[in-house]
Protein backbone atom coordinates (compact mmCIF):
# COMPACT_ATOMS: atom_id res chain seq x y z
CA UNK A 1 0.00 0.00 0.00
CA UNK A 2 1.52 3.35 -0.61
CA UNK A 3 0.71 5.72 1.88
CA UNK A 4 1.13 9.64 2.14
CA UNK A 5 1.80 10.79 5.87
CA UNK A 6 0.95 14.45 5.94
CA UNK A 7 2.81 16.65 9.14
CA UNK A 8 4.78 13.03 8.83
CA UNK A 9 8.16 14.73 10.00
CA UNK A 10 5.95 15.73 13.57
CA UNK A 11 5.68 14.22 16.50
CA UNK A 12 2.69 12.00 15.83
CA UNK A 13 3.42 11.86 12.04
CA UNK A 14 7.15 10.03 12.72
CA UNK A 15 5.96 7.57 14.75
CA UNK A 16 3.00 6.42 12.23
CA UNK A 17 5.70 6.53 9.58
CA UNK A 18 7.53 4.04 12.27
CA UNK A 19 4.66 1.96 12.21
CA UNK A 20 3.27 1.63 8.82
CA UNK A 21 6.98 0.17 7.67
CA UNK A 22 7.04 -2.01 11.11
CA UNK A 23 3.33 -3.86 10.10
CA UNK A 24 4.09 -6.68 7.68
CA UNK A 25 0.83 -6.90 6.29
CA UNK A 26 0.45 -3.23 5.05
CA UNK A 27 4.06 -3.41 3.33
CA UNK A 28 3.66 -0.18 3.07
CA UNK A 29 5.42 2.40 1.06
CA UNK A 30 5.68 5.56 2.64
CA UNK A 31 5.63 8.99 1.56
CA UNK A 32 5.85 11.89 3.76
CA UNK A 33 4.83 15.85 3.05
CA UNK A 34 6.22 18.31 5.94
CA UNK A 35 6.54 22.12 5.58
CA UNK A 36 8.65 21.72 8.94
CA UNK A 37 6.53 24.36 10.56
CA UNK A 38 6.44 22.81 13.17
CA UNK A 39 7.78 18.59 12.54
CA UNK A 40 11.76 18.16 12.42
CA UNK A 41 13.60 15.81 9.57
CA UNK A 42 16.06 14.82 12.83
CA UNK A 43 12.58 12.77 13.56
CA UNK A 44 13.04 10.61 10.63
CA UNK A 45 16.50 10.34 10.49
CA UNK A 46 16.50 6.74 11.65
CA UNK A 47 13.87 6.34 8.26
CA UNK A 48 16.76 7.30 5.73
CA UNK A 49 16.07 5.68 3.06
CA UNK A 50 12.90 3.92 3.77
CA UNK A 51 10.79 7.24 3.44
CA UNK A 52 10.41 9.22 0.98
CA UNK A 53 10.25 12.82 2.13
CA UNK A 54 8.56 15.81 0.35
CA UNK A 55 9.38 19.35 1.75
CA UNK A 56 6.92 21.93 0.72
CA UNK A 57 3.41 23.32 1.59
CA UNK A 58 0.06 21.50 0.96
CA UNK A 59 -1.84 24.35 0.52
CA UNK A 60 0.17 24.80 -3.03
CA UNK A 61 -1.47 23.34 -5.66
CA UNK A 62 1.48 21.91 -7.48
CA UNK A 63 2.98 20.62 -4.28
CA UNK A 64 0.29 18.84 -3.18
CA UNK A 65 -0.24 17.24 -6.64
CA UNK A 66 3.28 16.14 -6.24
CA UNK A 67 2.48 14.41 -3.09
CA UNK A 68 -0.27 12.50 -3.98
CA UNK A 69 0.98 11.26 -7.12
CA UNK A 70 0.45 7.41 -6.95
CA UNK A 71 -0.87 7.18 -3.33
CA UNK A 72 -3.41 4.97 -2.28
CA UNK A 73 -4.15 5.61 0.99
CA UNK A 74 -3.41 9.36 2.89
CA UNK A 75 -2.92 9.91 7.22
CA UNK A 76 -3.80 13.70 6.75
CA UNK A 77 -2.29 14.94 9.98
CA UNK A 78 -0.55 18.31 8.91
CA UNK A 79 -1.92 21.21 10.64
CA UNK A 80 -1.32 24.19 12.94
CA UNK A 81 -1.87 22.50 16.58
CA UNK A 82 -2.73 24.04 19.60
CA UNK A 83 -5.85 25.54 21.24
CA UNK A 84 -3.87 28.88 22.32
CA UNK A 85 -2.35 29.67 18.74
CA UNK A 86 -5.63 29.35 17.34
CA UNK A 87 -6.37 31.92 19.81
CA UNK A 88 -3.64 34.22 18.66
CA UNK A 89 -4.03 33.72 15.11
CA UNK A 90 -7.56 31.94 13.83
CA UNK A 91 -6.66 32.53 10.24
CA UNK A 92 -3.57 30.71 10.25
CA UNK A 93 -5.72 27.90 12.35
CA UNK A 94 -8.67 27.88 9.59
CA UNK A 95 -6.44 27.72 6.43
CA UNK A 96 -4.20 24.92 8.03
CA UNK A 97 -7.27 23.17 9.22
CA UNK A 98 -10.80 22.91 7.78
CA UNK A 99 -9.49 24.68 4.35
CA UNK A 100 -6.34 22.29 3.72
CA UNK A 101 -8.40 19.38 4.98
CA UNK A 102 -11.07 20.33 1.86
CA UNK A 103 -8.17 20.88 -0.23
CA UNK A 104 -6.47 17.47 0.89
CA UNK A 105 -9.91 15.65 0.16
CA UNK A 106 -10.47 17.34 -3.35
CA UNK A 107 -6.59 16.16 -4.41
CA UNK A 108 -7.19 12.86 -2.69
CA UNK A 109 -10.27 12.07 -5.02
CA UNK A 110 -8.58 13.59 -8.20
CA UNK A 111 -5.22 11.26 -8.02
CA UNK A 112 -7.77 8.00 -7.05
CA UNK A 113 -6.65 7.50 -3.48
CA UNK A 114 -9.14 4.96 -2.05
CA UNK A 115 -8.91 5.80 1.82
CA UNK A 116 -8.89 8.85 3.93
CA UNK A 117 -7.66 9.08 7.42
CA UNK A 118 -8.39 12.81 9.03
CA UNK A 119 -6.58 13.60 12.29
CA UNK A 120 -9.28 15.42 14.29
CA UNK A 121 -9.61 16.72 18.12
CA UNK A 122 -11.46 15.51 21.38
CA UNK A 123 -11.46 19.67 21.54
CA UNK A 124 -14.82 18.97 19.33
CA UNK A 125 -16.60 18.48 22.65
CA UNK A 126 -15.52 21.13 24.56
CA UNK A 127 -16.55 21.32 27.88
CA UNK A 128 -19.37 19.11 27.25
CA UNK A 129 -20.56 16.49 30.38
CA UNK A 130 -21.24 14.08 32.06
CA UNK A 131 -18.71 11.84 31.01
CA UNK A 132 -17.11 9.94 29.22
CA UNK A 133 -17.70 11.58 26.27
CA UNK A 134 -19.00 9.30 23.17
CA UNK A 135 -19.69 10.42 19.73
CA UNK A 136 -23.22 11.10 19.86
CA UNK A 137 -23.12 13.99 22.15
CA UNK A 138 -23.36 17.21 19.98
CA UNK A 139 -20.25 18.71 19.67
CA UNK A 140 -19.20 22.35 21.27
CA UNK A 141 -16.18 23.43 20.20
CA UNK A 142 -14.94 26.68 22.49
CA UNK A 143 -11.90 27.82 20.18
CA UNK A 144 -11.11 27.99 16.29
CA UNK A 145 -8.77 24.93 16.64
CA UNK A 146 -11.81 22.96 17.75
CA UNK A 147 -14.04 24.69 15.18
CA UNK A 148 -11.79 23.77 12.56
CA UNK A 149 -11.41 20.23 13.35
CA UNK A 150 -14.68 19.94 13.42
CA UNK A 151 -15.15 21.61 10.20
CA UNK A 152 -12.84 18.76 8.97
CA UNK A 153 -14.66 16.10 10.06
CA UNK A 154 -17.69 16.97 8.30
CA UNK A 155 -16.16 17.67 4.86
CA UNK A 156 -14.69 13.84 5.35
CA UNK A 157 -18.21 12.76 6.23
CA UNK A 158 -19.61 14.83 3.07
CA UNK A 159 -16.97 13.21 1.07
CA UNK A 160 -17.38 9.64 2.18
CA UNK A 161 -21.44 10.07 1.26
CA UNK A 162 -20.98 11.69 -1.43
CA UNK A 163 -18.54 10.10 -3.66
CA UNK A 164 -17.73 6.44 -1.69
CA UNK A 165 -14.61 8.19 -0.33
CA UNK A 166 -13.01 5.41 2.53
CA UNK A 167 -12.50 7.91 5.13
CA UNK A 168 -12.69 8.04 8.91
CA UNK A 169 -11.74 10.76 11.27
CA UNK A 170 -10.35 9.97 14.23
CA UNK A 171 -10.70 12.45 17.29
CA UNK A 172 -7.10 12.08 19.10
CA UNK A 173 -7.39 12.86 23.22
CA UNK A 174 -4.50 14.91 24.69
CA UNK A 175 -1.72 12.33 22.81
CA UNK A 176 1.75 12.70 24.64
CA UNK A 177 4.96 10.49 24.05
CA UNK A 178 8.67 10.74 22.63
CA UNK A 179 9.55 13.49 20.06
CA UNK A 180 6.75 15.88 21.37
CA UNK A 181 8.12 19.45 21.17
CA UNK A 182 8.58 21.20 24.76
CA UNK A 183 10.20 24.24 23.77
CA UNK A 184 7.10 26.92 22.20
CA UNK A 185 4.69 28.60 24.34
CA UNK A 186 2.20 25.84 22.35
CA UNK A 187 3.75 22.88 23.44
CA UNK A 188 1.77 20.33 25.32
CA UNK A 189 1.14 20.14 28.57
CA UNK A 190 3.19 16.21 29.35
CA UNK A 191 5.74 17.81 26.95
CA UNK A 192 6.76 20.84 29.45
CA UNK A 193 6.37 18.93 32.50
CA UNK A 194 8.71 16.42 31.23
CA UNK A 195 11.26 18.93 30.50
CA UNK A 196 10.64 20.36 33.93
CA UNK A 197 11.73 17.80 35.74
CA UNK A 198 14.15 16.63 33.63
CA UNK A 199 15.96 20.17 34.49
CA UNK A 200 14.77 20.80 37.73
CA UNK A 201 13.14 23.62 36.31
CA UNK A 202 9.94 26.14 37.59
CA UNK A 203 6.70 24.25 36.85
CA UNK A 204 3.27 26.15 35.93
CA UNK A 205 0.04 25.24 35.69
CA UNK A 206 -3.12 26.91 34.22
CA UNK A 207 -5.56 27.00 36.82
CA UNK A 208 -5.84 24.92 39.74
CA UNK A 209 -4.59 21.50 38.23
CA UNK A 210 -7.24 19.70 39.14
CA UNK A 211 -8.45 20.03 35.49
CA UNK A 212 -8.80 16.19 33.82
CA UNK A 213 -7.53 14.76 30.36
CA UNK A 214 -7.67 11.59 28.93
CA UNK A 215 -4.03 11.76 27.87
CA UNK A 216 -3.18 8.99 25.45
CA UNK A 217 0.47 7.30 24.94
CA UNK A 218 1.35 7.85 20.79
CA UNK A 219 1.54 4.03 20.40
CA UNK A 220 -1.68 3.76 21.18
CA UNK A 221 -2.53 6.28 18.28
CA UNK A 222 -0.95 4.70 15.86
CA UNK A 223 -2.61 1.07 16.22
CA UNK A 224 -5.57 3.28 15.74
CA UNK A 225 -4.65 4.28 12.21
CA UNK A 226 -3.19 0.91 11.11
CA UNK A 227 -7.00 -0.91 12.08
CA UNK A 228 -8.42 2.21 10.06
CA UNK A 229 -6.30 1.61 6.91
CA UNK A 230 -7.69 -1.90 7.33
CA UNK A 231 -11.47 -1.83 8.48
CA UNK A 232 -13.33 -3.42 5.75
CA UNK A 233 -15.66 -0.45 5.41
CA UNK A 234 -15.32 3.48 6.66
CA UNK A 235 -18.61 5.51 5.93
CA UNK A 236 -16.79 9.16 7.40
CA UNK A 237 -17.48 8.23 11.07
CA UNK A 238 -15.98 10.71 13.71
CA UNK A 239 -14.34 7.77 16.47
CA UNK A 240 -12.66 8.73 19.73
CA UNK A 241 -8.97 7.29 20.06
CA UNK A 242 -7.69 7.80 23.67
CA UNK A 243 -6.81 5.55 26.75
CA UNK A 244 -10.11 5.45 27.95
CA UNK A 245 -8.93 6.95 31.32
CA UNK A 246 -8.35 10.49 32.83
CA UNK A 247 -5.34 12.17 35.24
CA UNK A 248 -5.22 15.39 36.70
CA UNK A 249 -2.36 17.38 36.18
CA UNK A 250 -1.48 17.53 39.77
CA UNK A 251 -1.70 14.12 39.74
CA UNK A 252 0.73 13.70 37.10
CA UNK A 253 3.09 15.75 39.09
CA UNK A 254 2.92 13.78 41.92
CA UNK A 255 3.69 10.71 39.77
CA UNK A 256 6.46 12.50 37.98
CA UNK A 257 7.95 13.44 41.49
CA UNK A 258 7.66 10.04 42.45
CA UNK A 259 9.32 9.03 38.92
CA UNK A 260 12.25 11.22 39.44
CA UNK A 261 13.01 11.19 42.46
CA UNK A 262 12.28 14.97 42.60
CA UNK A 263 9.84 17.14 45.37
CA UNK A 264 8.79 19.94 42.54
CA UNK A 265 5.97 22.47 43.23
CA UNK A 266 3.77 24.03 40.37
CA UNK A 267 3.11 27.54 40.73
CA UNK A 268 -0.16 28.51 39.36
CA UNK A 269 -1.92 30.76 37.25
CA UNK A 270 -5.46 31.77 35.55
CA UNK A 271 -7.13 29.00 33.34
CA UNK A 272 -6.65 29.70 29.86
CA UNK A 273 -9.43 30.76 27.20
CA UNK A 274 -10.44 28.03 25.25
CA UNK A 275 -9.37 25.39 27.80
CA UNK A 276 -11.91 22.38 28.85
CA UNK A 277 -12.01 20.99 31.99
CA UNK A 278 -12.15 17.54 31.78
CA UNK A 279 -11.86 14.84 28.88
CA UNK A 280 -12.79 11.29 28.71
CA UNK A 281 -13.59 9.28 25.77
CA UNK A 282 -16.07 6.47 25.17
CA UNK A 283 -14.06 3.87 23.52
CA UNK A 284 -17.13 1.78 21.91
CA UNK A 285 -17.20 2.80 18.96
CA UNK A 286 -13.56 2.51 18.67
CA UNK A 287 -13.53 -1.14 19.29
CA UNK A 288 -16.84 -1.86 17.47
CA UNK A 289 -15.82 -0.48 14.58
CA UNK A 290 -11.59 -0.50 14.20
CA UNK A 291 -11.23 -3.36 16.95
CA UNK A 292 -9.24 -0.52 18.49
CA UNK A 293 -8.69 -1.43 22.34
CA UNK A 294 -5.49 0.98 24.01
CA UNK A 295 -2.71 -1.20 24.63
CA UNK A 296 -0.32 1.22 26.66
CA UNK A 297 -1.68 2.58 29.67
CA UNK A 298 -1.13 6.23 30.92
CA UNK A 299 1.63 4.79 33.79
CA UNK A 300 3.40 2.70 31.04
CA UNK A 301 3.43 5.68 28.51
CA UNK A 302 4.50 8.78 30.95
CA UNK A 303 7.40 6.62 32.06
CA UNK A 304 8.51 5.94 28.31
CA UNK A 305 8.22 9.20 27.89
CA UNK A 306 9.60 10.76 30.98
CA UNK A 307 13.23 8.20 29.97
CA UNK A 308 13.14 9.50 26.41
CA UNK A 309 13.43 13.45 27.74
CA UNK A 310 15.93 12.63 29.56
CA UNK A 311 18.18 11.32 27.22
CA UNK A 312 17.31 14.39 25.13
CA UNK A 313 19.20 18.00 25.03
CA UNK A 314 18.18 20.67 22.88
CA UNK A 315 16.14 23.28 20.43
CA UNK A 316 13.10 21.02 20.68
CA UNK A 317 13.65 18.91 23.93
Amino acid sequence: MRVLVTGGAGFIGSHLADGLLADPKLGAQVRVADNLSNGDEKNLAHLAGRVEFLRGDLLDDAFRARALDGIEAVLHLAALGSVKRSLDRPRDSHLNGAHLTLLMLESARAAGAARFVYASSSSVYGGAEPLPQDEARRPNPLSPYAATKLAGEHYVRAFARAYGLQAVSLRYFNVFGPRQRADSEYSAVLAKFCRAFRDGAPLHVFGDGEQSRDFTYVENVVRANLLALQAPRLEGEAVNIAAGERHSLNEIVRELNALTGRALVPSYGPARPGDVRHSLAELSLAGNLLGYRPAVDFRSGLAKTLAWYQTQTGPGA
